[in-house]
């Protein structure tokens, strides 16, 4: 591959951890993706590899997202139903107020479905903290995975 493909290739890959850490582009894939270009264009085993090093660590990130904040959210007792208006909120939110419209909306909305379902306030409130947090945990699983994948590419790099 041409030094301008591995930089646009790098650009690609920035993009999606940024995307990763801003909740906005499907940032894994971006990481993947390029890395899948770049070893389909560079060819070889090496290439190959590295390819299957940074699928292996976003898969187990994936993966481990969705067992560690779910395991977080039963324990506070917070219903995936909750969570699902949460998240339409918080679509809706990134486009009425861009990029904080997203986690605005997102609290607001399970602070508001809570404090329906549960008639506490302060109940509600720490349903909202669980829900944050849980962001937060999804976020960094993520973002260790596509970290890990973008090794696993510059690794390639220095190798071919």
């Amino acid at each position: 591959m041409s030094v301008l493909g591995e930089v646009l290739v790098g650009l690609a890959i920035a993009v999606g951890l940024v995307g990763i850490v801003v909740q906005v582009l499907p940032g894994n894939v971006l990481v993947l993706g390029s890395v899948l270009v770049w070893a389909w264009v560079t060819g070889g085993t090496a290439a190959w590899v590295c390819f299957a090093v940074a699928a292996l660590a976003i898969a187990l990130a994936e993966t481990g997202q969705w067992l560690l904040a779910g395991r977080h959210m039963r324990r506070a007792e917070v219903p995936w139903g909750t969570l699902a208006i949460a998240g339409v909120a918080g679509v809706v939110g990134f486009f009425v107020v861009p990029v904080v419209g997203l986690f605005l909306f997102f609290a607001a909305a399970v602070f508001l479905v809570e404090l329906a379902r549960r008639r506490d306030a302060a109940v509600a409130w720490a349903a909202t903290r669980a829900a944050l947090k849980a962001t937060l945990i999804t976020i960094g699983v993520q973002l260790a995975g596509g970290l890990v994948a973008t090794v696993a590419w510059v690794v390639g790099l220095v190798v071919t």
